[in-house]
């Protein structure tokens, strides 16, 4: 067995995994497996720079990280990040706070290799006869990929849950205006996106990250979060739409009251839930395989 530590830094959430792996087999053992909002994304889309306190908070957490890692004695670590960093004009700073708190460059990965690892960790566990099309629905970006064993095709798009919220809505809840507005930037990505990617020719959807892992919590009727009760649980349409329509009429203060509902998620959710409806809409899915195992445990498996 190998040990390994893989870091994911997006532009809402920062996760560790630390896993032994099994190089002959790919089986993965979790040891610790965490999650920390930090809005790195916070600004991007309008500045084009990281925030000075959204890099602090970041750096918060990579030094709470590299503690866990150095407890467990990880033999290898992979930090990669994507879009807010990818976007970021003064990225730099990123990578020499990352390299001086845990010795590691940050990989600044582009979207179809967010897209490639975000297939391998989502569908390691489910048949390999089927055909799958992957949606990773991130803060600064979403990923579409379709493959069986293996993904044949990919895109990434600039529909992430903080940058439509940051874009577009200033009400609360959201003014029938604004959400039409965040409406029409996903269907311009979702064109884009089938320019390259079938969307419409996989027999069975799988949903991925915390937009996907909320809804999902919500339509089961959850008290608490509960990974091992979402992951790989089937959500309707209609569960979907259902919540979706919720979401859309509750105030911030509605939505923090969910019992499911992580407070770095409450004011994003909304355009996170619209652009997995609107997915669902244009491939015609009437369920959507939600799964816990995403880009995270794509980065620990490349590690072996």
């Amino acid at each position: 067995m190998t040990r390994v530590a893989a870091i994911d830094c997006g532009t809402n959430s920062i996760r560790l995994l630390v896993a032994d792996i099994d190089p002959a087999t790919g089986e993965v053992t979790d040891l610790d497996r965490r999650m920390t909002i930090v809005r790195l994304g916070q600004g991007v889309d309008r500045t084009g720079r990281l925030a000075p306190e959204a890099l602090e908070r970041t750096f918060a957490a990579c030094r709470e990280y590299a503690a866990v890692i150095k407890e467990y004695g990880a033999e290898r670590l992979r930090f990669v990040a994507t879009s807010a960093s990818r976007d970021a004009g003064n990225r730099d700073d990123f990578v020499r706070g990352v390299l001086d708190i845990l010795g590691v460059e940050p990989e600044v990965i582009t979207g179809d290799q967010e897209a490639e690892y975000s297939f391998t960790g989502a569908t390691k566990e489910l048949p390999g006869a089927e055909e799958y099309l992957v949606v990773d629905i991130g803060g600064g970006s979403t990923e579409f990929v379709v493959g069986t064993a293996h993904a044949r095709a990919a895109r990434s798009v600039d529909i992430g849950c903080v940058r439509l919220t940051e874009r577009h809505v200033r009400s609360d809840p959201p003014s029938p205006e604004e959400v039409a507005a965040i409406r029409a930037d996903i269907e311009a990505a979702l064109d884009v996106a089938e320019a390259t990617v079938p969307l419409r020719e996989a027999d069975t959807l799988v949903g991925l990250a915390g937009s996907v892992t909320t809804v999902a919590a919500i339509a089961l009727g959850l008290e608490a979060y509960d990974s091992a009760a979402i992951h790989r649980s089937r959500i309707s349409y209609d569960q979907v739409a259902e919540v979706t329509a919720r979401l859309l009429g509750s105030t911030h203060d509605e939505r923090s009251a969910i019992p499911v509902m992580h407070p770095g998620r409450v004011d994003v959710i909304v355009s996170g839930a619209l652009v997995l409806l609107a997915v669902m809409d244009r491939v015609g899915a009437r369920e959507v395989v939600v799964s816990e195992h995403d880009i995270l445990d794509g980065i620990a498996l490349s590690l072996v």
